[in-house]
């Protein structure tokens, strides 16, 4: 039985903007934006701490109130699109979805009723 996330798509993009932060390493910053194309679903960008300048965008969607999907949409390092097979760049979006998934858990209490 799923059941479907019953918060509005700004409260969830504020929850997780206040909440990604404090999940991901120190020097690393996020924005979360709502999905215009996905009610279900939020963008969210991460710039990687480091002198690499890289950065990852990835699409966060809800399948149910528990569960979500995290694709990995892009990867750029100084501005650029980069080759995401590197084992590096592997590990970190590795990371990354590790990190996005426990903030999705975090907030449960928010989307799960």
């Amino acid at each position: 039985m799923s059941s479907q996330i019953n918060v509005d798509q700004t409260t969830l993009v504020n929850a997780w903007q206040e909440r990604l932060p404090t999940i991901l390493k120190p020097g690393d910053h996020a924005e979360v934006a709502a999905d215009e194309g996905n009610s279900n679903a939020l963008r969210i960008h991460i710039g990687a701490a480091g002198r690499q300048e890289y950065s990852f965008d990835f699409q966060c969607t809800y399948v149910d109130s528990r569960e979500v999907r995290v694709d990995l949409v892009d990867v750029e390092r100084d501005g650029a699109t980069t080759d995401e097979r590197s084992e590096n760049i592997q590990g970190m979006v590795g990371d990354y979805t590790r990190h996005i998934h426990e903030c999705a858990q975090a907030l449960q209490q928010l989307t799960h009723h």
